[in-house]
């Protein structure tokens, strides 16, 4: 059984619901053809480096898959036939391929994930409990505040009353000024 790696790049005016179908198409027919599915690597969009049926742009993905000749054969009619298809490659990679060795590290892979992902949440775990008692600590902080605070505001409110009291200016004594007669047009002189 040899070892292959197909580049499949489909019109990137697919939805992903339209682009679905093809890879379950592949999937379908690995088994069919008692070859072994790998993995199905979905790059994305990326611009094309020339024009592939006036489309500037593609969807790539990158198959990589164990069989014999019949299944790349029935592989590449398939992406012949299909519309959706714009380009596609296939290379052997390896002419003698170990599918046992190859499941083994896929599991080996698989076991690195589940294990990133639970120290991950070992991690995520232990800050929420840091978070958690620091909060606690918090909350333990602040009643003691609360029963000061009457005591301070008490000599604030007093430190400043008193303030008020001397800052505020006396008021000065105004000579009171001898009102004279004013002459006015109105008033008739005698």
């Amino acid at each position: 059984m040899r070892r292959y790696e197909q580049i499949v790049i489909l019109d990137s005016d697919l939805s992903e619901d339209e682009r679905s179908p093809v890879f379950n198409r592949l999937k379908e027919l690995i088994p069919q053809y008692k070859g072994f599915l790998i993995d199905i690597d979905e790059w994305g969009q990326k611009k094309l480096a020339y024009e592939i049926k006036k489309k500037p742009r593609g969807y790539y993905a990158q198959v990589n898959f164990c069989g014999f000749g019949d299944l790349v054969d029935e592989m590449e009619r398939f992406f012949r036939i299909d519309d959706r298809i714009l380009k596609y490659m296939t290379v052997v990679l390896d002419k003698e391929a170990d599918v046992e060795g190859i499941k083994a590290e896929m599991a080996e892979k698989e076991a690195q994930k589940a294990e990133a992902i639970a120290k991950a949440a070992e991690e995520q775990a232990k800050k929420a409990a840091e978070k958690a008692a620091a909060e606690a600590e918090a909350a333990k902080a602040t009643p003691e505040v609360e029963e000061a605070t009457p005591e301070v505001e008490e000599a604030a409110t007093q430190a400043t009353a008193e303030e008020t009291v001397e800052a505020a200016p006396e008021p000065e004594e105004t000579p009171a000024s001898e009102e004279k007669p004013v002459d006015s047009a109105e008033t008739p002189k005698e």
